[in-house]
């Protein structure tokens, strides 16, 4: 089992920037693919960026060129840096665990991420 602690959300202003942070309690490599997730207010869950154990990315077009998921393995972290910050990309981010082999998928308790003038 992976126990998921995220930091790094806060209050940003348009145009903005921040950085994510999800440290892993075990070891993420190889079994794990990493993502995040995030949530607004009334709408469903959505995945913003996944990372698989080999580097490779995958996001979603609204955050496509603005978002950059990134591990690190020997500190079981994964990153998420949140470029030109809109408000529409407020919502409570969450950090997820996929374990390749047993299909178990773990989640972070969530850090808020609110943009705002």
């Amino acid at each position: 089992q992976v126990q998921l602690v995220e930091s790094g959300g806060g209050l940003v202003q348009p145009g903005g920037s921040l950085r994510l942070s999800c440290a892993a309690s075990a070891s993420i490599f190889p079994m794990y693919v990493m993502g995040w997730y995030r949530q607004a207010p009334g709408k469903q869950r959505e995945l913003v960026a996944s990372i698989t154990t080999t580097g490779g990315t995958n996001y979603a077009d609204s955050v496509k060129g603005r978002f950059t998921i990134s591990r690190d393995n020997p500190k079981n972290t994964v990153y998420l840096q949140l470029n030109d910050l809109k408000p529409e990309d407020t919502a409570v981010y969450y950090c997820n665990a996929l374990n390749l082999f047993t299909d178990n998928r773990y989640w972070g308790q969530g850090t808020q991420v609110t943009v705002s003038s």
